[in-house]
């Protein structure tokens, strides 16, 4: 874990609210996965950045125990262009705290990380968090992904 200062960024994608009720984002976001892979949204922006994919954590009605609002999606230039059916977010600058993962993303390593996270007891800010799934989280059993989470 080490603590970074984030300067503001954008990312749109595809977005679906949920929570950590049993059985609630367990479906409701591998579904989205599915959907983000299905429809190729990188095809769908022309103002990309990067090949990096981000899961955003966002719309926080409380803490990790009430209903958010998850992007994935790609960074972006800007949020002049968003295609329909599509969500820009505004990754806030400030202070971050980054985990970063190495492991088996079969064997659920961003949920365990997650876990340990709330465990935690960490002074989160609860405004967007999010993961990066870069080239070297491609390897699915010998995965790196970075988790950021905003802290007071």
């Amino acid at each position: 874990m080490e603590n970074i200062t984030l300067t503001p960024f954008f990312v749109v994608g595809l977005a679906v609210s949920t929570s950590n009720d049993p059985g609630k984002a367990a479906i409701d976001i591998p579904a989205l996965w599915a959907r983000f892979i299905s429809e190729n949204i990188a095809s769908k922006l022309d103002n990309k950045l990067g090949d990096e994919v981000y899961s955003i954590y966002t719309d926080y009605e409380g803490d990790f125990t009430q209903p958010y609002t998850t992007v994935i999606g790609y960074a972006v230039q800007n949020l002049d262009q968003i295609p329909e059916g599509m969500r820009g977010v505004t990754i806030a600058g400030g202070a971050y705290q980054k985990h970063a993962l190495k492991g088996n993303l079969n064997e659920g390593l961003v949920y365990n990380a997650w876990i340990d996270i709330w465990k935690s007891g960490v002074s989160r800010a609860y405004t967007t968090d999010f993961e990066v799934y870069g080239e070297k989280s491609q390897n699915r059993e010998a995965a790196e992904v970075d988790i950021f989470i905003a802290v007071r």
